[in-house]
């Protein structure tokens, strides 16, 4: 077997089977481990002494090793044979959560968790009765052959413009599940796909009323405000559909993973929420939506792959709004914000923008980061960029 890429999807496949031929751009010369896994620069694959290729779903279709192979399938496909029941979710903002909510309320009927929410197919249990997958949408576009039996569709806004090429390839890639599904599926996707054409029973929603009055949940009874409601919301709508139960208890027990709308005070008690896991500009203005009604001190920027960002700026004029720049798009920020006629900051680092909101800051205020971008402009990681802000706040005095 063909692996395409050194990562957490491809390592488990190299140590699950073992012999396989693995080629990345940093390797440099042929190496070998004890399970016989080959490791070749990838100017050395040749696609014609090669039947099987399984990539590595962060890389991009205009990469070499992807433009010259014969035989690619994703993670997804390799394990298909196997895959038991499964339940795909996908969306561009709240799949995380909506997944491990959904674990939460079928861990009892045996249910595994797994795909872009950390799991690799590889380490799955494939006896479990159900997969859970939070899937993204570079699986989607190398899956040709795997297929859910209850598919989950979150809202689709910009994200991941640069690799796919286009908003329409992307939308076109968390549509495709659509295409495989059959009779007696179903797929819940957001009102506006209603019409596209799928075989599979479709259910649509436009809010979190709509789904709470489809499935005749009682909101009331839920502990959460958005953008989480919904997200509990299509959970417990998996639940109904498969078991025709309504749990409340679990899903409120539910807590909200770090770096997603995390409230926290510093030494003066003043308000600040991490939210560093908003990466695009849709998931900035969920978090906007819980405190329109604040003076907001919002932390906005890093690399926002060519993202168009005018629907954020269009919410942020009706705001008591002062915006802080950071990472690689901040003079594009700063134009945005000008253009609005709001106050901007260009504090180039997320330690200069924390010194500089503490200066800022009253108690009637709240102080968000939200950064409509993704971090490795500046960070490893969106966990290491939501520690470290944390870190500062709780530094000053």
């Amino acid at each position: 077997m063909t692996l395409f890429g050194y990562g957490i999807t491809t390592k488990a496949i190299a140590q699950k089977f073992g012999n396989c031929k693995i080629f990345d751009d940093k390797f440099s010369a042929l190496t070998i481990d004890k399970q016989g896994n080959e490791f070749h620069p990838s100017e050395n694959f040749d696609p014609e002494v090669m039947d099987l290729e399984v990539t590595s779903p962060g890389i991009p279709p205009s990469h070499a090793l992807i433009q010259k192979a014969k035989h690619l399938v994703s993670e997804y496909d390799l394990f298909a044979p196997d895959m038991p029941f499964s339940i795909w979710i996908s969306g561009t903002n709240g799949k995380t959560t909506t997944t491990a909510m959904t674990q939460a309320l079928l861990e009892k009927r045996g249910s595994k968790a797994g795909g872009n929410i950390g799991t690799p197919l590889a380490n799955l249990d494939i006896d479990a009765s159900i997969w859970i997958l939070e899937t993204s949408s570079f699986t989607l576009h190398y899956t040709h052959i795997a297929s859910p039996n209850l598919y989950i569709l979150l809202p689709i806004t910009p994200d991941h413009v640069s690799w796919h090429g286009s908003f329409e390839a992307y939308e076109k890639a968390k549509l495709k599940p659509l295409d495989t599904m059959q009779e007696g599926e179903i797929a819940l996707i957001p009102e506006q796909y209603a019409d596209y054409p799928t075989m599979a029973m479709k259910i649509t929603y436009n809010s979190a009323e709509d789904l709470a009055a489809y499935f005749d949940f009682d909101i009331n009874k839920l502990h959460f405000k958005e953008p989480f409601l919904s997200d509990a919301l299509l959970a417990m709508a998996a639940n109904k559909i498969l078991f025709d139960e309504t749990d409340y208890d679990t899903i409120n027990q539910f807590e909200i993973g770090a770096h997603r709308v995390e409230e926290f005070r510093d030494a003066k008690n003043r308000l600040w929420i991490n939210d560093s896991k908003a990466t695009n500009a849709d998931a900035t203005i969920a978090a906007l939506s819980s405190y329109h009604d604040k003076k907001i001190f919002l932390i906005l920027g890093g690399d926002d792959k060519g993202a168009d960002l005018s629907a954020l700026f269009e919410v942020l004029k009706d705001l008591d709004v002062e915006v802080f720049t950071i990472g690689s798009n901040s003079d594009k920020l700063i134009a945005l914000t000008t253009a609005i006629g709001k106050t901007a900051h260009a504090c180039q680092t997320l330690e200069n923008a924390v010194i500089m909101i503490d200066t800022h800051y009253h108690n009637d205020a709240i102080a968000l980061l939200s950064p409509a971008a993704a971090s490795l402009d500046q960070f490893s990681s969106y966990a290491e960029r939501g520690k470290d802000f944390m870190h500062f706040v709780k530094s000053l005095r």
